[in-house]
């Protein structure tokens, strides 16, 4: 999140807009590799015995297409000049959680003998999530706020679609740490969490 900080240019990465509207029903969240003490070697085990991994490799590379996508909206945040100390520092501690999660899933996906997405451009994603609207530390915080919250729900709404338990038990360990983003972000917004149960993933 440091200005020194960078994105590697690349081929277009799939959006949370397409995974939410497509893919969530078979694809597996990005840092679900990490969420798991040996983590790769489970998803190698899982994916060698589902039988079909070109179709696994096509789902964690929408799920890494994601994680770029987040990688550049902090980024995006951190040199809007827009940030606080504080919120900075919750911002740079959020974007390594996610470059953990993509590279894991990078990691996951060459094991696997497949090519890993790569980012766009910075300018890309700046264009993409509208960051010329961005005035205020309130705006990028409320951006990454609704970026959390739609990638815990797909998360989430996965979960039933693994015929692996440890996939779907990392999707979920996945959706609790997008959970966990978004409720401190929607807190240091000053705004009102969840009254009821069972809000996410519905």
């Amino acid at each position: 999140m440091t200005g020194s900080s960078t994105l590697t240019t690349s081929k277009q990465s799939p959006s949370r807009r397409s995974f939410l509207a497509g893919g969530a029903k078979t694809a597996l969240s990005a840092s679900a590799i990490v969420a798991l003490s040996g983590a790769g070697a489970a998803m190698t085990r899982a994916y060698a015995s589902s039988g079909d991994a070109a179709q696994d490799v096509a789902i964690l590379n929408v799920a890494l297409g994601l994680e770029h996508e987040a990688i550049g909206a902090y980024q995006l945040g951190a040199e809007s000049g827009l940030l606080s100390k504080d919120v900075l520092n919750v911002a740079v501690q959020f974007q390594s959680h996610h470059k953990e999660h993509r590279d894991a899933l990078i990691d996951a996906i060459r094991a696997m003998g497949g090519e890993a997405a790569e980012a766009e451009k910075l300018s890309d994603y700046a264009k993409a999530l509208n960051a010329s609207s961005l005035k205020s530390q309130a705006d990028v915080v409320q951006l990454a706020a609704r970026l959390e919250l739609g990638a815990a729900n797909a998360y989430l709404g996965v979960i039933p679609s693994f015929n692996s338990h440890d996939l779907a038990q990392v999707s979920a360990r996945l959706a609790a740490d997008e959970t966990m983003h978004w409720t401190a972000l929607t807190s240091a917004l000053g705004g009102m969490l969840p009254k009821k149960a069972l809000s996410f993933g519905a």
